[in-house]
């Protein structure tokens, strides 16, 4: 991401295009730039993308949960002034969509979400995640992509660094525990907001069947595969990822 990131109160954030507002959010380890294509096609087809920096690493760790998460996701589009957005997350960030969507349906016009957390248990990892190895953390970082070159030197990098923070670990683990409590199989035949599935043919992190239940057990759904293609789908295949969002966000007026 080249663009600078905008200050308004406790909120850090990147603000791209005008129009309908998107507002993006990130997973555990991935950074803003995950969504560079995103950013890159929708302000330039009449939508406003909107990427909050997420303060995974800064919150009090008894509050570092989900829950805190999509609170704060709730103020910060309060702060901005809109009174419903489009939201659109991935892994733990899909999570937090999910669950400010079941907190606040009326901020939230319409959901979207792949290779979300919040059915699906080792999403967060199993033995995760070890300090020290590096080798671990690339391979680990290689199973989030079908084409492991994804995983450049300075992705896995950043997250053998995460890791090997105390303070980033601590707060890590805490989150991902959050995540596991937070399960939303029970919700999710309540939350009617409109939710765009994306997903990852060779997830391995969240394997098809965890969309499969998304879309069985969300009331308005649907589900949208791409081909080999692994965990972040808007990284691996950002134009297939554009195109079938932008035919659905118009398929359904939004």
């Amino acid at each position: 991401m080249k663009h600078e990131l905008k200050k308004d109160g406790k909120f850090s954030y990147l603000e791209l295009g005008e129009g309908t507002p998107i507002v993006i959010l990130h997973g555990l380890m991935g950074g803003l730039s995950n969504f560079d294509g995103v950013s890159n096609y929708f302000p330039k087809n009449g939508y406003k993308v909107l990427i909050p920096e997420l303060p995974l690493y800064e919150m009090p760790l008894i509050k570092t949960s989900v829950g805190t998460f999509a609170k704060y996701l709730r103020d910060f589009i309060d702060q901005l002034g809109y009174d419903e957005v489009i939201l659109l997350g991935n892994s733990l960030g899909g999570h937090i969509g999910l669950l400010c969507t079941k907190m606040f349906p009326e901020k939230v016009k319409a959901l979207v979400i792949t290779g979300s957390s919040g059915l699906y248990e080792s999403a967060m990892g199993e033995s995760y995640p070890k300090r020290g190895d590096y080798e671990y953390i690339k391979a680990k970082a290689e199973n989030v992509f079908y084409d492991p070159a994804i995983a450049t030197k300075e992705i896995v990098d950043e997250v053998y660094a995460t890791v090997n923070d105390r303070n980033k670990l601590i707060r890590t683990l805490a989150i991902a525990k959050s995540a596991i409590r937070h399960n939303m199989a029970k919700d999710l035949p309540n939350m009617k907001t409109p939710t765009c599935i994306i997903w990852g043919k060779n997830d391995n992190v969240t394997p098809p069947e965890v969309a499969d239940d998304f879309n069985r057990l969300l009331p308005d759904s649907d589900l949208y595969w791409i081909d080999k293609c692994g965990h972040a789908a808007m990284m691996e295949h950002p134009e297939e990822f554009n195109k079938l969002l932008h035919s659905w966000l118009q398929e359904r007026n939004f």
